[in-house]
């Protein structure tokens, strides 16, 4: 193997925590903005830009993983289909939650609850992302995949 190639495979699994790490700090600008208390019509729109642009990041990320990234390594870990399908589970459970974060942006709901629609995000994305990394950073190390970055880990 060159070291091109070697330098190609370890690169999934430095991209995976790259788009983790964008995504967080996606989340805590999102929460920032809603946390700055700047009333009127300024703080609704800058909270919606960035609601939906979480939003639609994270759930970019989730499709990508599950179009592309889990079936690739499933036909190359086949031992790993139990934890593909709970990885797949927690994008369904956030995917919901981000509906609920949307239709609460989208009606301009009060902080206190749209800090709560973030909390229950937070908890569940972080809690995701360490399981996955746990899980899948030594296999995505050695993974041979053909694809551009953001075609399977989002558009980042």
């Amino acid at each position: 193997m060159t070291e091109r190639e070697t330098t190609r495979l370890v690169a999934w699994s430095q991209e995976l925590r790259r788009v983790h790490h964008r995504l967080r700090e996606a989340l805590d600008v999102t929460r920032a903005s809603l946390a700055d208390g700047t009333a009127g019509e300024s703080a609704t729109r800058e909270l919606l830009l960035y609601c939906h642009g979480f939003c639609a990041a994270l759930d970019s990320h989730h499709q990508g993983e599950d179009r592309t990234l889990f079936p690739a390594i499933a036909a190359a870990h086949p031992e790993l289909r139990p934890v593909l399908r709970s990885l797949e589970q927690d994008h369904s459970m956030i995917a919901h939650l981000l509906g609920g974060l949307r239709a609460a942006v989208d009606r301009a709901a009060p902080p206190e609850e749209l800090d709560q629609h973030l909390e229950g995000i937070a908890a569940l994305m972080e809690n995701h992302f360490r399981y996955e990394e746990r899980q899948l950073l030594a296999v995505l190390a050695t993974l041979e995949l053909a694809a551009a970055p953001g075609e399977v880990l989002g558009p980042l």
